[in-house]
């Protein structure tokens, strides 16, 4: 039989063991933990200052960098210029269309800007019905308007 003292002991080892590994002192076997990434960042107190100053200066890098990403009145401009150019006959009714081969001759010419949008994919999402594998020159412009 343990005496009292010994009782004791175990208690608070076994204490301090779940303890610690409830509060995160100890790591678990499992290190998938490891992997997950953290996405929460508390906001900066008003006496942190520096804190403050960093995360408007960082908010601002960013909203810059965006707006960079963007495309300006003349680059559309250019862009609708090109569609119209290499659009790609017979129209239905009013609509321009235009086919992958042009479609792909565009975006070389389209400027780094718009290279994002001349994808094989954006291409099949808006390829509807059309007996000769077109898309709208209309849709595809306010696609890259929506998204650009």
């Amino acid at each position: 039989k343990k005496s009292e003292q010994e009782l004791k002991d175990e208690e608070m080892e076994l204490f301090t063991k779940y303890y610690m590994e409830w509060k995160g002192g100890k790591k678990s076997d499992n290190i998938s933990y490891a992997n997950i990434p953290r996405f929460y960042y508390r906001l900066p107190a008003e006496d942190e200052v520096l804190l403050q100053k960093l995360r408007e200066e960082s908010r601002a890098v960013f909203l810059q960098r965006k707006s960079r990403e963007l495309l300006d009145n003349e680059e559309l401009q250019n862009l609708w210029f090109l569609l119209d150019k290499h659009q790609t006959s017979p129209m239905i009714g009013e609509e321009a269309m235009i086919n992958y081969e042009n479609f792909l001759k565009v975006g070389e010419k389209a400027g780094p800007k718009c290279k994002q949008f001349f994808t094989a994919k954006i291409f099949a999402k808006l390829l509807h019905s059309d007996p000769y594998g077109r898309i709208s020159i209309m849709q595809f412009f306010n696609y890259v308007m929506r998204k650009g």
